[in-house]
């Protein structure tokens, strides 16, 4: 696993606990450990009996730098199964078994970790691995409903392929996605409420490519990785997500979420005014290209000796003005949520701010999220920075952060907006 952010000299020196349950997933948390050390936290390593039949105690020693252990009656002296979770400022539970979240939704306390879960005072993750059947069982669905209203985060499982031939819901989500979300809870412990429950949220992510001919395209440098961010915050805080994609340098797709591809401005507008009839938050994160060639060359277009040809543009629909539209028109819900992105650079008219301001009364959105480009700002970045503007007049500061934290601020946003009937308080 690629890690997403490293240590740098300042950065506070984190307590991260990781309980490791017995499932076949328990290798891949070996890099979401490594993640952590490698950014310059302590990590302690705690797995069940369980889980040290698929792993090595030997391996999560070498990884964390520090001892294992998974007996209440080890380090009696320290009151290690107290001390633990006492100390812990984030704790992340992967793979997240079925029988574990059993046992934790139900306060039990026959091992070290989960004996160490009751004391703890500090976000709790739990990332579920499990097959579909034991996933959407009416009793784990009881106990991670349990976990949740005691204040924990309970991720939502990826699809894809189990163990053996099965495949469906259950799958443990991407490690590096799981760093992210764990991340996020150290710089925020709020950022994850789950108050989107039965909430319907299309998102647009990533750039778009206008074709000039079978090779060449017209395009520009958003990686998708802010649309991504708020898909994955939102998927974590309940909501149904649909995530509309162009051209993404993302990392992997968001666990829970489904993705729609399309390549240019003409699809994704087609594809978001589709979606947006039975949304109730619409998000436009994508860039869409402002312009698209006339025409569209059926073959290479060669150098020659002429030199280039002049390239004739058309200007490409405005997806996000023509959602306000459709909304006042009545094809999208009246209550529908609309948030827009404007990527700015000052100029001689005015400053990045300004611009923005102008825009959100042209579009006639409910949110504006602003943000500054160019010089390694904002596109294909980990950190993002920028105010969040909305049409009664407030103006909010996002500080700079990760975009999965600018995606918890933005959603706090918009939860407000979101009639009580269309998701859970």
């Amino acid at each position: 696993m690629t890690t997403s952010r490293t240590s740098t000299p300042g950065t506070p020196r984190r307590r991260v606990l990781v309980g490791v349950g017995g499932g076949i997933a328990a290798y891949k948390v070996c890099s979401v450990i490594r993640h952590f050390t490698e950014a310059g936290h302590e990590v302690r390593v705690v797995p069940t009996q369980a889980a040290l039949k698929f792993i090595g105690a030997a391996t999560f020693e070498a990884l964390s730098g520090n001892p294992v252990s998974t007996d209440v009656f080890d380090d009696v002296d320290q009151v290690a199964h107290v001390r633990l979770g006492q100390g812990a400022d984030l704790v992340i539970v992967a793979p997240a078994t079925a029988d574990l979240m059993a046992r934790a939704a139900s306060g039990r306390a026959d091992d070290l970790l989960t004996a160490s879960l009751l004391t703890v005072r500090c976000p709790v993750l739990f990332v579920p691995a499990m097959h579909t059947e034991m996933w959407e069982h009416p009793a784990t669905q009881s106990n991670v409903a349990t976990l949740r209203a005691h204040g924990s985060t309970v991720m939502t499982p990826a699809s894809g392929r189990l163990t053996g031939t099965d495949s469906g819901p259950g799958r443990l989500p991407d490690p590096q996605e799981i760093a992210m979300i764990g991340e996020l809870l150290l710089e925020r412990p709020e950022a994850l409420p789950y108050d989107l429950a039965g909430v319907r949220v299309v998102i647009s992510a990533g750039g778009t490519r206008e074709p000039l001919d079978p090779v060449r395209y017209l395009g520009n440098r958003s990686s998708g990785k802010q649309g991504f961010a708020l898909a994955r915050a939102a998927a974590q805080r309940g909501a149904t997500v649909t995530v509309v994609a162009g051209s993404t340098a993302d990392p992997g797709d968001p666990a829970g979420v489904e993705i729609v591809r399309v390549a240019n401005a003409q699809h994704l507008s087609d594809e978001m005014t589709k979606r947006a009839a039975e949304a109730d938050v619409v998000i436009m994160a994508a860039a869409v290209a402002d312009f698209r060639p006339v025409a569209v060359a059926e073959s290479k277009i060669k150098k020659g000796e002429a030199g280039p040809a002049p390239i004739e543009l058309t200007t490409n629909p405005d997806i996000l003005r023509g959602l306000v539209e459709s909304r006042a028109a009545g094809r999208i819900p009246g209550h529908t949520v609309i948030v827009g992105f404007a990527a700015e650079t000052g100029d001689e008219t005015g400053g990045v701010l300004d611009h923005g301001r102008a825009k959100l009364r042209r579009k006639g959105c409910d949110l504006l999220v602003v943000n500054a480009v160019g010089d390694g700002k904002a596109f294909g970045t980990e950190d993002n920075t920028g105010w969040l503007l909305s049409a009664s007049g407030t103006e909010t500061a996002l500080p700079l952060g990760s975009k999965t934290l600018m995606s918890s601020r933005i959603l706090d946003e918009v939860r407000v907006l979101v009639p009580d009937e269309h998701g859970t308080d």
